[in-house]
């Protein structure tokens, strides 16, 4: 099985995170993906722990399905392997700083030249225009620029940070894929490529969704514990007497019914409704009270039946053994290599074709090296010498 983005052929310029979990799903669904590594410096995911048999998990997961390069870009010789990889490789995924890969003579304008069918991906922490273009940053930055920070967390403690990164993957892995997609279909129709920049902190910015409309179109600006779905309503979580939290987002009616008949305080689901934030916070009170009367387990088993939007926060480890999580085939074995799998996350989108099965874990360093110079032309002598003058590895 091919899979529904075999037609696609990328070079893969990114490190760490967003580029990677981008390059990643595009890989889980066919498209074949050569990531283009220095072999000078060394990428941070491949030493990040924990490691499973001396390989770093993250890497191992971000980089399935995708071959290795190890390629000096700042080498001429390095210029010329990828001239003549642009030649069937149509898609570039790049995640440097604006004007690092125009300084190495890969940039846009250069490598269209060479196919004016090229889609241009450039993942950035703020995007090539603007005051803060060239400025570092990381998720934790990018989510405090765009707001989203100022109305997280607690009154009494502030803004936390998050467990997983929000502006990395749901601002720059899916908004990149979802720009490379749409140019090319855009390709299809015109026959040329074009550069997509794509902004972490721009894409976290429209995460706003609720929040930033009511500020523009109403001038409401959200606070801390001030919504009804960050903290300021009944929506939240509540702990156990065991210590344990449950997640309650019984919203509509119905469900609030359903919820309050379990605990036994019928009498308080009508409060439900009410946009009074005293009320609210009385009806919260009372469920606090209401669940730290029972263990977690005893909680878990009472709203097992029920349709009231009521739900355990589980670690991972108990996600991964959910029967629902199960019944989604969300943990795939992927192949090492030498003949044993490793355990990862599965592509999460289910296609009635099915998608190829995952055929081996993030590459060695250079892995490919051989093989893809091989299918460019360059022989065996002429190899060993760019591996002798260190261009590649």
């Amino acid at each position: 099985m091919l899979g529904p983005l075999a037609s696609l052929k990328v070079l893969d310029f990114s490190t760490l995170l967003p580029g990677p979990f981008a390059s990643l799903l595009l890989a889980d669904m066919g498209a074949e993906v050569l990531r283009i590594e220095s072999p000078t410096r060394m990428d941070l995911l491949r030493v990040l722990p924990p490691h499973d048999q001396g390989v770093s998990a993250s890497h191992a997961y971000l980089n399935r399905n995708k071959r290795s390069l190890a390629l000096d870009l700042k080498q001429p010789e390095a210029l010329e392997v990828i001239k003549q990889l642009l030649q069937d490789h149509d898609i570039v995924l790049e995640q440097f700083r604006p004007g690092v890969m125009d300084r190495l003579g890969l940039g846009y304008e250069a490598l269209k030249a060479i196919n004016p069918k090229l889609i241009y991906v450039s993942i950035t922490g703020y995007g090539q225009t603007g005051p803060y273009k060239d400025r570092a940053g990381h998720d934790i930055n990018y989510l405090a620029l765009a707001g989203l920070s100022s109305y997280t967390g607690r009154v009494d403690s502030g803004p936390v940070p998050l467990g997983m990164q929000v502006a990395d993957v749901a601002g720059g892995s899916l908004h990149g894929v979802i720009g490379l997609l749409a140019a090319v279909i855009a390709r299809q129709q015109t026959g040329q490529g074009q550069h997509l920049d794509v902004s972490m902190t721009d894409c976290a910015f429209s995460l706003n969704a609720m929040a930033g409309a009511g500020y523009l179109a109403c001038g409401v600006e959200p606070g801390r514990e001030e919504q009804m779905l960050n903290g300021g309503s009944f929506y939240d979580y509540y702990r156990s007497r065991d210590g344990r939290w449950l997640s309650v987002g019984s919203l509509e009616p119905v469900f609030m019914q359903q919820l309050c008949t379990a605990l036994g305080v019928e009498e308080l689901a009508p409060q439900g409704l009410s946009s009074i934030p005293a009320r609210q916070q009385v009806l919260k009170e009372a469920l606090k009270v209401e669940f730290e009367k029972y263990d977690f387990d005893e909680l878990c088993a009472l709203f097992a039946e029920l349709d009231a939007c009521v739900e355990p926060v589980l670690s991972l480890g108990e996600a991964v053994r959910h029967p629902q999580l199960k019944a989604r085939e969300l943990v795939t074995e992927v192949p090492r290599g030498d003949g044993s799998t490793q355990a990862q996350m599965a592509c999460p989108l289910k296609f009635s074709d099915g998608l190829p099965e995952p055929r081996h874990i993030g590459a060695r360093l250079g892995e490919h090296t051989d093989q893809v110079l091989g299918e460019l032309g360059f022989s065996v002598e002429r190899i060993e010498e760019l591996r002798r003058a260190r261009v590649v590895v």
